[in-house]
């Protein structure tokens, strides 16, 4: 069987194959293209809410994005858009459709890949089908940015996704457990990981004053460098809003509802402040396959 290594090497170099019959060059990988993973220590503190609207802002400025539903068990990112998808990445990775063929536009001036429901690990691929997903991850459009909504909890994919991304977003609320998980994730990230070079943040969810934003920021922040000797940066809070339950009752984006309101302000706010940081002289989506599947 072909090394998988070479492979990938010499799919850097050829035009990416796919069952279209238009010949699809595949991206160039000088685009500083910013890839960006989302994840938690455990579901409902708002993630996939998180990635949506935080793609809308970036969206606001111009910017082209992709948001990938990488949860292959619970996908939901569609459901937050009020969207219901014929075809998925399970079709992708089964071979029925090419990645051109689910990528969906919506809306809001995003678009989105919908999540494999009901399948459970990439990591359980065959070669073949690995191969295949991989080819067909290069065909993704050129964009600016790609924002990756992980599954919640800590899996092999999540592990997988956050260490192949330029920046890895961890999402927690002021709730105890949310907190304790949120460690939990960051400890399993430190210890699991090896050489890893990503920018780690923070974002505090539903939090009624940014006193207690920072507050549980810097709990989580100083256990991680006194135990575990990793840097997480704190990229900020998002108010405890109630636009956002009755946007998500609306299945519709908070920052569309209600630009003006907390929540939608704050998410604003994250965005300049990820702007601001640097990322990999190595961008884009060769080095985010290399990575991934653990291939130099």
């Amino acid at each position: 069987m072909e090394d998988q290594a070479q492979a990938l090497r010499e799919l850097m170099g050829k035009r990416a194959p796919s069952n279209d019959k238009r010949d699809v060059p595949a991206p160039d990988r000088a685009k500083k293209t910013r890839i960006i993973a989302v994840a938690s220590g455990k579901g409902g503190v708002g993630k996939t809410n998180l990635s949506v609207n935080l793609a809308i802002a970036y969206a606001k400025l111009g910017k082209k994005v992709i948001v990938m539903d990488a949860d292959l068990g619970l996908a939901n990112v569609n459901v937050m858009l009020n969207m219901i998808p014929k075809f998925n990445l399970y079709h992708v990775i089964r071979k029925q459709k090419t990645m051109r063929e689910i990528i969906l536009d919506t809306e809001y001036g995003i678009q989105i890949v919908a999540g494999a429901s009901g399948f459970s690990k990439i990591a359980n691929l065959t070669d073949e089908e690995r191969q295949s997903f991989i080819s067909e991850l290069y065909t993704l459009p050129q964009v600016d940015i790609i924002i990756i909504d992980t599954a919640a909890g800590v899996s092999d994919n999540v592990l997988g996704f956050v260490a192949a991304a330029d920046d890895a977003i961890i999402v927690t609320t002021p709730e105890p457990t949310a907190i304790t998980d949120a460690y939990g994730i960051i400890k399993i990230i430190a210890t699991e990981i090896e050489n890893l070079n990503i920018g780690l943040k923070l974002v505090v969810n539903r939090v009624k004053t940014v006193t207690e934003g920072r507050r549980v920021a810097e709990r989580i922040i100083n256990i991680s460098g006194q135990f575990l000797n990793l840097k997480v940066d704190y990229l900020g809070c998002i108010y405890d809003d109630p636009i956002v339950p009755a946007s998500v009752l609306r299945q519709k984006p908070f920052i569309t509802q209600d630009p003006r309101s907390k929540a939608a302000i704050s998410v604003a706010h994250l965005v300049s402040r990820i702007e601001k940081t640097d990322f990999s002289d190595d961008p884009g989506i060769g080095r985010f396959i290399k990575k991934l599947f653990g291939k130099d």
